[in-house]
């Protein structure tokens, strides 16, 4: 008894830091909704030093069904089993998956974050996201001419979430699923976190940003192989990606806010570039269109699309968003290309997507959605036992809609229901996409604190 009397006076300031908000953050509940970049904002807090801690959880029960009318095609010579058989589902719970965020306030406009995803898809042990710092004031320089700059510019270090697209800050992210008033993000998800540094200048409405990272998840300083005479490019030097926001966000009156953004993402060549490939905690709808002999971790993409653009990416995404009372509006136009280190060619992708909103009740705790979002891309050349079957010259597309319903129990609690439908178009019979649907319910419960 002794023992648990001491431990519990131990860990009463961390149970009370939990509690306390800090400057310059996201909240993690309901409040973080419709916040894009972090509001130069104090959040009335105190620049003593703090410590928040906090976490997410999500867990959702599926019901889907999927079909297509791929040929018959063997594993191998020696393995007969078709490639373009689909997996048998049945209704049943997802891995719950959970994040820890802690969060430190170590001087006046200056934080620290770190995201650790504790169970994830493609990760179920523990697997940290990424961290950074973040200034938003310098008192250390004791100087008014920087005092006055920092009033409208934010700085970021560290490895962290690239801040291309205003479409991330919508998406579900493995336990963090609040922000999203539907249960799965765009079919193409532009996600990824990489090592570098950030400038986020906010003024009256207008929204600058730039970037400069490594390009790729992880650090690496083992330097590319030079590649063979014949092949397209001399890799042997990884290049930066370099990121680009403009736009605009002002809150009209009570009533009516408005944002509009354009953002660019560009690397000249990668050792792994995984701007479109870098979600560690996978798609939300686990293994439809995947055939008999996936595993939910190892094909954690399910029901997105990767276009594999690992060495060179230059993609341009338009955003707005529009919220009049309890209606909002958030549209995406996004035209990417990109190619992989053997391709002499860009290949295209684009995407739309539009969803909207309505929110009700005292607290807007209640919310009816839509969201349609359809891409049109050109994959890799794709072989099986060696014969290509599709690539560049076979443009194909993916079309999903989804209709949603949440209620937000309170700011950290919140249900969501949801009806999806997606088809593939233009797939060859080889593939296992060949005139592929799914469709059914999800439904999902979510924490934030």
């Amino acid at each position: 008894m002794k023992l648990f009397g001491l431990s519990a006076l131990i860990n009463l300031p961390l149970i009370s830091w939990s509690q306390n908000d800090i400057q310059y953050y996201r909240p993690y509940d309901q409040r973080g909704a419709n916040i894009f970049e972090t509001p130069k904002s104090d959040m009335g807090a105190s620049g003593d030093f703090k410590v928040r801690l906090g976490a997410n959880f999500a867990q959702q029960f599926q019901a889907l069904k999927h079909e297509n009318k791929a040929d018959f095609v063997p594993t191998s010579a020696s393995d007969s089993t078709n490639v373009n058989q689909l997996i048998n589902l049945s209704n049943g719970f997802n891995l719950a998956t959970a994040n820890m965020n802690i969060d430190a306030q170590l001087g006046e406009g200056i934080r620290v974050n770190v995201v650790t995803y504790l169970s994830a898809r493609h990760h179920q042990e523990a697997w940290v996201k990424g961290g950074y710092i973040q200034f938003d004031k310098l008192p250390f320089f004791n100087s008014d001419a920087v005092d006055k700059l920092m009033e409208n510019l934010t700085i970021k270090i560290g490895h962290y979430e690239v801040n291309y697209g205003d479409a991330h800050f919508r998406r579900s992210d493995n336990g963090a699923a609040l922000y999203n008033p539907f249960i799965e993000n765009l079919i193409l998800d532009a996600f990824n976190t990489e090592i570098g540094g950030e400038l986020i200048f906010q003024k009256n409405g207008l929204v600058l940003v730039g970037a400069v990272t490594s390009g790729e998840i992880k650090g690496d300083v083992i330097a590319l192989p030079g590649l063979k005479p014949e092949d397209v490019d001399d890799l042997s030097k990884k290049s930066p990606a370099f990121i680009g926001k403009l736009g605009y966000d002002k809150q009209v009156n009570d009533d009516l806010r408005i944002r509009i953004t354009g953002s660019t993402y560009y690397t000249a060549s990668s050792k792994s570039n995984n701007i479109y490939g870098g979600d560690r905690a996978g798609s939300r709808y686990y293994l439809v269109m995947e055939n008999s002999k996936a595993h939910t971790d190892a094909n954690y993409y399910s029901g997105r699309l990767r276009p594999s653009y690992s060495d060179k990416v230059f993609s341009l995404m338009g955003n707005a968003f529009l919220k009049y009372k309890g209606v909002e509006f958030f549209g995406t136009f996004e035209n990417a290309s990109g190619r992989k280190s053997n391709e002499a060619d860009m290949r295209t992708a684009t995407q739309i997507a539009g969803d909207l909103i309505f929110r009700f009740g005292k607290e807007e705790n209640f919310y009816m959605a839509g969201r349609y979002n359809t891409v049109k891309a050109e994959l890799p050349i794709a072989k099986i036992s060696g014969v290509e079957y599709f690539g560049i010259a076979n443009p194909v597309t993916i079309s999903r809609y989804e209709l949603s319903a949440g209620w937000f129990v309170n700011k950290n609690i919140l249900a969501k229901l949801a009806y999806v439908n997606q088809e593939y178009k233009d797939f060859p019979t080889k593939s296992i996409f060949n005139e592929g649907k799914f469709n059914g319910v999800v439904v999902e419960a979510v924490v934030g604190f």
